[in-house]
């Protein structure tokens, strides 16, 4: 299951809470592109069980969005030991798929 971030400071502790890869999904409702590959998205969290899978919603959650850098959507950020490993803009799942088992 993909668990929604829904403040900085929340954030900030996923970061810092595990060693594991984590891949976060900067959304937004509006979003063609982002509802397409949401549903993949799900599906990878399931796939891949040792990988931390997050949402912001960057009309929700401007804070982190912006302390991000986040200007197109989707982007995904991909984090690892609490720093940005890669970064993938648009919603292709078999590139987003070949970064997450590069960093595993």
């Amino acid at each position: 299951m993909v668990r929604e971030i829904k403040t900085k400071a929340e954030f900030d502790e996923l970061l810092n809470s595990t060693s594991n890869l984590i891949v976060v999904d900067f959304f937004a409702t509006w979003c063609g592109p982002c509802k397409m590959i949401s549903p993949k998205i799900e599906e990878f969290s399931n796939t891949y069980g040792d990988v931390v899978f997050v949402k912001v919603d960057v009309d929700n959650n401007t804070d982190t969005s912006e302390a991000c850098g986040i200007s197109a959507m989707p982007t995904f950020h991909l984090y690892k030991g609490g720093k940005k490993v890669d970064e993938l803009v648009g919603a292709s799942a078999a590139k987003l798929e070949e970064l997450i088992k590069s960093h595993k």
